[in-house]
């Protein structure tokens, strides 16, 4: 039992080196690039940036529109982190993989929880 455990504790480990070009990624925040799919296509990131802590990416999202109340992420509901301006998120990240988001939008004539794809490069942290 405890070869198998320290089997698979090895094997994630690998796998998030490898998932950011096999280099350990120190503790900080870096701004990163975003790359958005699905929805309608109108949808945009304006910015985003990722903390890491202790192993842990928390990703920082600034939509091109303040119309998005909220975001489900595995299930789990997100609230924006400012009242102005575009829409902010804090949510949980992953670098170098395809994520399922989803958005609400009151951009139209009725709330609607649109399915995004994001993906956050670390290739392009700084």
């Amino acid at each position: 039992m405890k070869k198998t455990i320290a089997l698979l504790l090895a094997l994630t480990l690998l796998l998030a080196l490898t998932a950011c070009g096999g280099k350990e990624i120190a503790d900080g925040t870096y701004a990163i690039d975003a790359t958005l799919s699905g929805g309608s296509g109108k949808a945009k990131i304006e910015s985003a940036s990722v903390e890491i802590r202790d192993g842990k990416v928390t990703a920082t999202i600034t939509w091109s529109s303040p119309f998005y109340d909220y975001m489900v992420i595995d299930d789990v509901r997100y609230e924006p982190v400012q009242e102005s301006g575009n829409a902010v998120f804090v949510i949980p990240a992953v670098l170098d993989q395809e994520m399922a988001v989803s958005a609400d939008t009151v951009a139209m004539s009725q709330p609607h929880l649109i399915d995004y794809t994001l993906f956050l490069d670390s290739r392009t942290m700084r």
